[in-house]
Order: structure tokens, then sequence, then C-alpha cells
């Protein structure tokens, strides 16, 4: 008779899985770039630099936008935390669409503001290109308004206006959508709903690791497949055996008698006096 008995190593197998993929979400977590660390912050604080972490979702990508005004065309170039352009450490660029394709310096993301809200962010890029004539002859700033838009993850980088009728802080304003500046959404599981998640994940887990070590290694057949079958076939009696324990009485109890007019206590006989036998 062949008895096949559950295999020690299942647990131990469930185990190294759990294990190799941990393994794997450290190595994945720690080749994690954090490209917006390329902004140079004017004055550093942790506050601006947990604001641009919200933005690194849009690191690596150049927005660009193509105007025309004043028979003037110009197209604008646009990266967070990275170079645009032909000068390094450009942010935001101009270039004209003209033979020589002058291209401006609009802000450069080695002097970089971050400032945050609950649903947007804004970035400022300093010390660009000096103006010529105009703002005092002092450098250009590009300032970009990131606002949130859940059902864009990169939006398209538009031109709001240039304010350079002023002697002094002249900017370049830019608006971009986003869903990366949108709060949290809150959860809508409780904590016993996430519980009963991760424990049938674990179970799912168990259940077919545990089968297909039974069928593919062990060679099991039939119920025997089922991993720590034993085991769960005890539980499963001893189960038994206490629902039937605690559930069942030994024995159908007698009626009492009652309810028919019948007393249940023993009746007392009469006593028989023999005060008549004795002498008067």
């Amino acid at each position: 008779m062949k008895v096949s008995m559950s295999p020690p190593h299942t647990a131990t197998s469930v185990r190294l899985l759990v294990l190799a993929v941990q393994l794997v979400l450290l190595v994945c977590g720690s080749q994690a770039r954090d490209d917006t660390k390329r902004c140079k912050l004017f004055s550093e604080s942790p506050a601006e630099r947990k604001v641009l972490g919200l933005l690194e979702p849009l690191t690596n990508k150049t927005f660009s936008v193509e105007t025309t005004s004043d028979k003037e065309r110009y197209t604008y170039q646009f990266q967070v935390c990275g170079d645009v352009g032909k000068t390094v450490g450009a942010g935001l660029v101009q270039i004209g669409h003209t033979e020589k394709k002058v291209e401006t310096v609009l802000g450069l993301y080695t002097v970089t503001q971050a400032i945050g809200g609950s649903d947007w962010v804004m970035l400022i890029y300093s010390n660009g290109t000096t103006y010529n004539g105009h703002c005092s002859k002092e450098m250009r700033k590009a300032i970009v308004m990131i606002s949130c838009n859940r059902g864009v993850e990169m939006g398209k980088l538009e031109v709001v206006l240039e304010e350079r009728e002023r002697d002094r802080d002249c900017f370049y304003l830019f608006e971009l959508d986003s869903s990366a500046v949108c709060p949290a959404l809150p959860s809508q599981l409780s904590a016993g709903s996430i519980i009963l998640i991760i424990g049938f994940v674990l179970l799912s887990v168990y259940l077919i690791c545990g089968f297909l070590y039974q069928r593919l290694i062990v060679g099991a057949k039939g119920l025997q497949q089922f991993p720590n079958y034993v085991f769960w076939t005890e539980v499963g009696n001893l189960a038994a055996d206490g629902c039937n324990v605690v559930c069942r009485t030994q024995g159908p109890e007698e009626e009492p008698p009652t309810y028919r007019g019948v007393s249940t206590e023993p009746e007392e006989e009469p006593e028989e006096r023999d005060d008549h036998l004795l002498p008067m």
C-alpha cells in the first residue's frame, strides 16, 4: 500500500518565494532614480525638496509649444530639472524662428524655487538671459504653473504671458496640467478588508505552489495533491469531534409530565393512625 505524506518542504518553498519577491522589490526600489535632485534650489529646504519630488513623473521629457505674435514666431522648450536647448543648465528656453534661430534662456534649473499647494506646484527658474532694454536689464525668469488634472498624466505646455512692462521682477508665465501634483485619494478599503485581501492572496499562493509541488515533484494524485493533506484532514476531524462534544447531548431528556397535570414529586402516603386502638 502506497502512503503519500505531505512534503515538509512546502512551507519552505513558500517562504523562499516570498523572500524572492521581497528581494526583487528591494532591488527595484534601490535602482529608482530621483531626477529632481538635479534641480539646485535657490535656498535649500526640505519643504521645497518634497514639492520637487512630486514632479518626478514629469522628468526626462521635453515639453514644447509654438506661439505667433506680431509676425514673430517662437518655440518654447521646457524640462523639469533637465537640459533643453544648447545651454547647459537651461530648464526653459525660447527659440526664435529666424535664419539665425536665436536661443534665449528664460531660466536655469540650477537656480530653482518650488512652491506647492493642495493641488498645484509653482516651479520658478531664474538667472536666464538678461533683457536688452526692458526690466532694467535684469535676468529673465520663468514661472511654470503645474495644476492638478487627474485625467492627464502629462499635459501640454501653454504660454500665458510675458510680463516685461515693469522696472523689475519681470517674468514669463506658463501653464501645464498633470496628475502628478494631485492629492492622494482617500482609501475606500477598511483595515479589515485589507487584512482579508492579504490573507486571500497568501492562501492562494500557498494552495497554488503546494498543488504544483505535490503534482509535479511528488507525483501525487487525487486529493493527495492538496498541500499538507494529512494535516488538514486531522484538523477537520478534531474540529468535528469538538463540535460533536459541544453541540450534541448524550441522550434525549425525559419531558416533565407536569403539563399533563401529573406532579413529578413523589406523593406521600397517608399516615395510618392507631389512636382508636389505644385504651381509653
